[in-house]
């Protein structure tokens, strides 16, 4: 017998879905050159990144957040680099 490193254990998730749905996923998957599994996986995982980075809080005392709020409120000193940004035409409104 091998001495491979053990495979972590995994939980199974059953989902019922609507045929259509399966075949939506199923198709995806084959673009992004993964199984169904994978694919669901990442994308569920990226939604539940997503959501709790939405949620994340940050606690700072009074000083840094009036800091904060200062450097917020300051106009942009305009630069080259500063006029070049506002100056560049977006990629969409470029024909």
């Amino acid at each position: 017998m091998s001495e491979a490193t053990p495979r972590a254990k995994r939980d199974t998730l059953n989902l019922r879905i609507k045929p259509e749905v399966r075949a939506l996923i199923d198709r995806a998957a084959r673009v992004r050159g993964k199984n169904r599994t994978d694919f669901i996986l990442e994308a569920a995982c990226q939604a539940a990144e997503e959501a709790l980075l939405d949620r994340a809080v940050f606690l700072v005392g009074e000083e840094t957040w009036s800091a904060f709020l200062e450097r917020l409120d300051r106009t942009p000193r305009p630069d080259e680099r500063l006029q070049r940004t506002l100056n560049t035409p977006a990629p969409w409104d470029e024909r």
